[in-house]
């Protein structure tokens, strides 16, 4: 027996005949579906420090149970003594079953142990049906030892989705359980 993600088939299963209905596809393979979720950590310290890069390479391996890679800059910014191919941030890209496991854990325990949660901000669309996230720190992930923290990092996480336009986007997210804050004007 081999195993599936808890979120996977409930996509499967239930939001993607959920989301036929709503928006009245004509074939089930027109329904958007989630295709990857990019992460990607800015180290700008790191052209000082450069142990900084391999820390936040090993917490985000951590994090997303992915090798991360580092991001080289790609032209000479002499303000801010960065040459070009230095490193500058951590990357990681997921998809499928590790995908569907990171948004799980995401949604389930890391949303909820932010300070002062109220909800995610709906505004982080693109036009075209991706989501964009910013974390503020790498901490509310519960693989992360807080006593072994030298320096907290926020990270960008964006869903990359086949949906045409934000509408559908936003209402596959809220299917699969990210907690927008709910807003007066749109439900």
């Amino acid at each position: 027996m081999t195993y599936t993600p808890r979120l996977k088939t409930k996509y499967s299963e239930e939001i993607r005949t959920a989301l036929k209905e709503k928006f009245q596809y004509k074939t089930i393979m027109q329904v958007p579906k989630l295709q990857k979720i990019a992460i990607n950590q800015g180290v700008g310290a790191a052209t000082t420090d450069k142990k900084l890069i391999d820390v936040a390479i090993n917490e985000l391996t951590t994090i997303t149970g992915q090798q991360a890679v580092a991001s080289k800059s790609k032209k000479d910014i002499s303000n801010f003594k960065l040459r070009k191919g230095m490193p500058v941030g951590v990357r990681v890209t997921l998809r499928d079953n590790t995908m569907y496991e990171f948004l799980d854990r995401l949604i389930a325990v890391a949303l909820p142990r932010i300070r002062d949660f109220k909800g995610i901000n709906d505004k982080g669309f693109d036009g075209n049906g991706n989501y964009t996230l910013g974390i503020t720190e790498q901490i509310i992930f519960p693989e992360i030892n807080i006593d072994k923290i030298n320096k907290i990092m926020g990270m960008d996480i964006t869903f990359v989705t086949s949906a045409t336009n934000d509408v559908e986007a936003l209402e596959l997210l809220k299917q699969f359980g990210l907690p927008f804050k709910n807003q007066n004007n749109n439900g």
